[in-house]
Order: C-alpha cells, then sequence, then structure tokens
C-alpha cells in the first residue's frame, strides 16, 4: 500500500527536524514573535505581581501596625509617624546595624481592647497600655497606611489596565502571525499538489488530501498560537512562581513543591493515553472526509442502484468509531483535570495546616500565607497548560509529517532546465517505440510508433484497457513514458515547457468537468484575455449559444457543481467553447462523444466538424459512425497496434476492425 494512504503511522511524539523546518514558516515574522514574546513577560510579570502586592497590603499596611515600632524622639532622623511628640518607627524598617544602636528605645505596637486602641510594650505585656486619645487619632496615626493602600490599589489598577492592553496586543499580533503563516503553509501545499502528476491522484483519495490542506493545517494554526508563544509564557510563569515562593519563605515552598512528583506521573500517564487516542481521532477524522467526498460525488450512482441504506450504515460505522474515540478523550480529560485539582487542593491544605499554625505563632506573616495560597493555585495551571500544549504539539507534529510528505512527494512532471519556448505549433506528432506503464513492468503500451501529419484527423479506436486513452495523456505529458520518445514537430516533447505545450493542445473530455460559477466564467477559466465577445463568438461557432440564450441570465447564468443542472449535451457544447476559445493547436477528443443526447447531436457533430477545422486532431471513440471520415486510423490490442488505415482500407482488411464494426452494424450486415 502507498505511504499517501496510511494515515495511522504513529511517528515520534517530537521530532526536532519536523520542528526545524515548522519554525522556517515563522522566519519571516520573528519581529512580530519576539514583540508578542516580549508582552507575553511582561503580561506574565503583571500578572505574577498581583499577589505579592495584595501580601504587602495584609502584612505591612493592614495589620502593619500590630507589628513592632521603635518610639522614638521626634528629631530622630528615621522616617516614621509623629504622634503626641514621639515619632513611632517600623522595627523591620531599620537595617541591623542600625539595630545595635537602638538598643534603648522602647518597641511599641498598637493593641485594640474592648473597641479603644492602644499602644502597649511589644515585648513587657505587663507595662500599661497607652490609649490612643480617639477614633480619630487612631485614624490619623494610620493615615501612612491608608495612603499605601491607596498607592497600592492603583498599582493594581494600572497593572489590571496594563496586561489587559498588553494582552489585547499580543493575541492580536499573535494570531495575525499564525494566520499568516498557515495561509501560506496552505497556499503552499495547494499550489505541490497542484504541480504534481496525474498519477499522484491515481494514488491518492481526494477526500484525505483535503485533509491534509484544512484539518493538518488547522492543527498546525493551534500549534503556533498555543505553543509556540505561550510556551515562554507557562515557563515564565513556572520561574518567576517558584522564585517568588522561595524568596518569601522557603519551607513553604519546599512543601509546595513536593507536590510536583505527583503533578509529573499523572502528567506522562496522561500524556501517553491521550496520544494513543489523538492519533485514531486524526485517522478517523480522515476516514469520514474520505467517505463524505466520495459518496457525496457519487449521490447520483448511490440513489439509481438504492444503496441509501447501505451507505447511511457504513458511514454510521465510522463515524460511531469516531464517537467512541472522541468520548476516550472527554474520559481522560475528566480523569486528569480533576486530579490536578485534587492535587492542587491537597497542596493548599499542606500550606493552611502548616503556615496557618506558623501565622498564629507569628513565625510568619498572615500576607505570606495568603499569597502562598494565591501563587500555589497559579503554580498547577501552566502544568496543566503544558501537559496539554503537549499534545497539541504532538498532534502537530503527525500532521506536519504528512504534509511534509506531501510537500516532499517528488511525483512530478519535469520541466527541463531550459525549456524550448513554443511560439506556433504546426501539428506533427509522432510516437517512436513508445513504451508506457502506470506501474512498472506492468506495459499498458508496448513499443507504440505512428506519425500524425499537421491538420490530419486520426482516430483510436479498440477494446477497453487498449491503451488509447493513455496516448492521450502522454502527448499532453500527464505522465512521461519509461522507454521511447514522443515528437511534436519533430522534437521531443520532455524539451518542451510542459505548460506552454498544454496550452497549445485542446482536450475534450467524455466526463466534462464544470467549476461553480457562471456559464462565461466556465468558458474563460479565469483568462482576462479572453473578453466576453470572444466568449459569445466561440459559444455560437460551436453552437453552444442554441441553449445558453434559453438561460434566464444567459452567459451570466450561475454553474452548480460539476454542472449538474445542465445536460451532457450541453456540458459537452461548453467544454467546445472553452477549448475553442483557448485556440489550441492540436485537438484531443477523448470519448468526447459517447454520452450526447440525440437533441444536439447534430449540432455537436457541426461544432466538431468546425473545431477540427486546421487543427492536428487526434479522437478516441467506441462509436464507429464518428470517426468514418478520419484521415487514418489505428487500431489498438492489449498495447499494441494491431491495424492502421483509413477507414475503407481497414474494412477491406477484415480485421480487428472490421469485426468491431460488424458488431456496432450487425443489422446492416445481416441484410
Amino acid at each position: 500500500m502507498s505511504r499517501e494512504y496510511d494515515d495511522e503511522i504513529v511517528g515520534k511524539s517530537y521530532d526536532s527536524k519536523l520542528m526545524k523546518r515548522l519554525l522556517q514558516y515563522a522566519k519571516p515574522y520573528t519581529l512580530y514573535l519576539l514583540l508578542a514574546i516580549l508582552m507575553m513577560v511582561t503580561i506574565t510579570g503583571l500578572e505574577l505581581i498581583k499577589p505579592y502586592l495584595l501580601k504587602v497590603t495584609i502584612d505591612d499596611y493592614l495589620s502593619g501596625y500590630t507589628k513592632p515600632m521603635y518610639e522614638m524622639e521626634i528629631d530622630s532622623t528615621y522616617e516614621g509617624i509623629i504622634f503626641n511628640n514621639k515619632k513611632y518607627v517600623k522595627v523591620n524598617s531599620i537595617n541591623t546595624v542600625d539595630n545595635l544602636q537602638l538598643e534603648d528605645y522602647p518597641i511599641v505596637n498598637i493593641v485594640k481592647e474592648n473597641g479603644d486602641y492602644y499602644l502597649g510594650d511589644y515585648e513587657d505585656k505587663s507595662v500599661e497600655n497607652r490609649i490612643l486619645l480617639d477614633n480619630d487619632s487612631y485614624i490619623n496615626f494610620r493615615n501612612p497606611d491608608i495612603k499605601g493602600i491607596n498607592k497600592i490599589a492603583l498599582i493594581f489598577l494600572v497593572s489590571i489596565v496594563l496586561a489587559f492592553v498588553l494582552n489585547y496586543l499580543q493575541v492580536l499580533i499573535l494570531n495575525y502571525t499564525s494566520q499568516k503563516i498557515i495561509f501560506n503553509i496552505r497556499q503552499e501545499i495547494f499550489a505541490h499538489i497542484q504541480s504534481l502528476s496525474i498519477s499522484f491522484f491515481d494514488k491518492n483519495p481526494i477526500g484525505r488530501l483535503v485533509t491534509r490542506v484544512t484539518n493538518d493545517t488547522e492543527t498546525l494554526n493551534e500549534m503556533y498560537t498555543s505553543v509556540l508563544v505561550n510556551l515562554f509564557k507557562d515557563i515564565f510563569v513556572l520561574i518567576g512562581i517558584i522564585f517568588i515562593m522561595i524568596k518569601m519563605n522557603l519551607t513553604l515552598a519546599l512543601i509546595s513543591f513536593a507536590l510536583v512528583p505527583l503533578i509529573i506521573v499523572a502528567s506522562i500517564i496522561f500524556r501517553k493515553k491521550i496520544r494513543v487516542v489523538y492519533r485514531l481521532a486524526r485517522v478517523q477524522l480522515s476516514k469520514i472526509n474520505s467517505t463524505l467526498n466520495e459518496n457525496l460525488t457519487g449521490m447520483r450512482i448511490i440513489h439509481i442502484f438504492k444503496k441509501e441504506n447501505k451507505i447511511s450504515n457504513q458511514f454510521d460505522k465510522i463515524n460511531q468509531d469516531y464517537l467512541k474515540t472522541a468520548k476516550k478523550e472527554i474520559t481522560l480529560f475528566a480523569i486528569f483535570r480533576p486530579s490536578i485539582e485534587v492535587i492542587r487542593s491537597l497542596g493548599i491544605a499542606f500550606i493552611i495546616y502548616y503556615g496557618g499554625d506558623k501565622v498564629i505563632s507569628n513565625s510568619i506573616e498572615f500576607g505570606v500565607l495568603y499569597a502562598f495560597i494565591e501563587y500555589l493555585q497559579r503554580f498547577f495551571q501552566p502544568i496543566l497548560d503544558l501537559t496539554e500544549k503537549y499534545n497539541i504539539l504532538q498532534s502537530a507534529m503527525a500532521s506536519s509529517e504528512r504534509i511534509f510528505h506531501i510537500l516532499d512527494n517528488t511525483d512530478i512532471v519535469e520541466n527541463p532546465n531550459n525549456p524550448m519556448s513554443i511560439d506556433n505549433i504546426k501539428g506533427k506528432i509522432e510516437f517512436r517505440n513508445v513504451w508506457f506503464a502506470y506501474e512498472s513492468d506492468n506495459w499498458v503500451l508496448k513499443d507504440i510508433s505512428f506519425i500524425i501529419n499537421p491538420g490530419e484527423t486520426i482516430a483510436f479506436v479498440g477494446a477497453t484497457g487498449a491503451g488509447k486513452s493513455s496516448i492521450m495523456n502522454l502527448i499532453t505529458r500527464f505522465y512521461d513514458i519509461q522507454k521511447g520518445e514522443i515528437l511534436i514537430d519533430d522534437i521531443n516533447i520532455k524539451e518542451y515547457n510542459k505548460y506552454e505545450l498544454r496550452q497549445k493542445i485542446g482536450v475534450v473530455l467524455q466526463d466534462v468537468f464544470l467549476f461553480t460559477g457562471t456559464i462565461e466564467d466556465n468558458i474563460r477559466l479565469n483568462n482576462t484575455e479572453i473578453s466576453d465577445d470572444k466568449i459569445i463568438e466561440v459559444a455560437k461557432y460551436v453552437n453552444a449559444d442554441y441553449f445558453i440564450n434559453k438561460l434566464p441570465l444567459k452567459y451570466k447564468e450561475p454553474v452548480m457543481e460539476r454542472g449538474s443542472t445542465l445536460s451532457s449535451g450541453e456540458r459537452q457544447l461548453l467544454s467546445f467553447a472553452r477549448t475553442l476559445a483557448y485556440n489550441p493547436s492540436i485537438l484531443i477528443l477523448d470519448e468526447a462523444t459517447s454520452s450526447i443526447d440525440t437533441e444536439t447531436e447534430l449540432l455537436i457533430q457541426d461544432a466538431l466538424e468546425k473545431l477540427i477545422k486546421g487543427r492536428t486532431s487526434i479522437a478516441v471513440a467506441h462509436r464507429l459512425s464518428t470517426i468514418q471520415h478520419a484521415d487514418k486510423i489505428i487500431v489498438l490490442s492489449k498495447g499494441n497496434i494491431k491495424e492502421i488505415g483509413t477507414h475503407q482500407e481497414l474494412l477491406s482488411m477484415e480485421g480487428m476492425y472490421y469485426d468491431l464494426y460488424r458488431l456496432q452494424y450487425k443489422e446492416d450486415f445481416a441484410k
């Protein structure tokens, strides 16, 4: 089986080579990404400072004056609060060296008793408390605390506003950048798919290719937006929290970090389980897309053969499999997330148990305990995010592997390094000992040789699988031959620019493909050099105006997908008009009249005569009546040329052509 079919290849959970290639797409936007990272670092700092601001508010201002203060002379150089001709200076605001000079100063603190506020001796509780005169005096005494609280509140507000603005800009920049990256990747994939040879599409289901361009690129979008920059945020948050917690209280920090091994174990187990589920979900989604594409495209056949129930059951089975996988994914998340919450709650419980006792015994401040609880709650979120981001990264690796597998596909009909430009083609075509196989050694054409002179009309006939359509595909270089040469105007077609060559060759197929748009869009095919007058001219020339002018909007009439609202004959006439608008030098008609309705058959025949006039024409047909006037008829059988001649010459030979003709017109022979 071809690797293109194999969506179930698990591959590595992280591949540095794949990541390096993915980062190449981000390289043009390095400045934007660095700016987003800088904003992310700033936002992280603003978020981490909030619990610390609350700690300062609680310990230094709300309960700050329950702490010891030196009662000093009013002319002291230390900054403090002046009250009743004394200056009160916080003990912890004076450094250790200065403390040696302040041993004689009494240490006091504020005491609240029976609704009144007192200044009491901090060290000797037997000393009588001194009452602060009244509530106004207490407020006046606490005025620096009120100012401090107001200052903290202002800083808090500014940090919230600044974080909001930076977060808005960061999200805007990051999403703009990621969308540009994904746009470029999607464009590259689609352009590369278009450049691949037809043999690539013979081996790859369209639904899976659609999945590559849509779902897999969207997975990469998640990686660029959720992982690439936010990964730095989670790392910065973890480092910042660890640093602040250790700085505030080492013992409490170590107690908090003791739970990290539990989280790591839970994350590893979850990661292994979810990896399998994620990969399976991707495979099943790809199958859903392939099945939808195939069944919707063949809906007419499904209705004709009344296979709705069978197809519905098939799709239901695939859909049910995807549903079961999605439920497994939800179940794993339903276990993992609450587990992390339980571990986090245990950590908070340990902190409260240990820290609460220390607060009561005045070993640590209440603000420190409060800040630790806040930081511990924040500490687990980056770990949870990193675990989930790992799964996004893993999905991105799987998607990028499949995308790069397409981009690395070299199944391309190569242009020569210095291709010959084609100004004008006379139309001479020669096959010299041509051997061709779609798969190695399974030869479809065997040592084929013939010459078509400029302006001749040549027809190929033969049973199904004889190699008729393969010859048509080789002339346009949709495939390259393994042996021999194909020449146009005595020059090997491999020396021509393949795109210019195909512009000079008009191909009319049995199954006419029409695009969603209007009638004129399907004739013009985005070629702005073809004017509206030219479209009308070629439509009249091939008798397509016969039905176009009957349409409500005429040439502006919308065409539904694949031209489903038009008859086979009408679609064929449009294909003739489309071919003529490009004025090809060589015309290929591959079963072009095999499915024409009788109502438009005369119009088709008249259009064909006009199309063929003055051009080298090659026709493949099962209906021998349409090729009787060909200059030469080549009869193929199992990849070999069996007969060559005009209609009458071949009939007189009474060979394969004679047998084919007799089968189609046995009534005439019976007479």
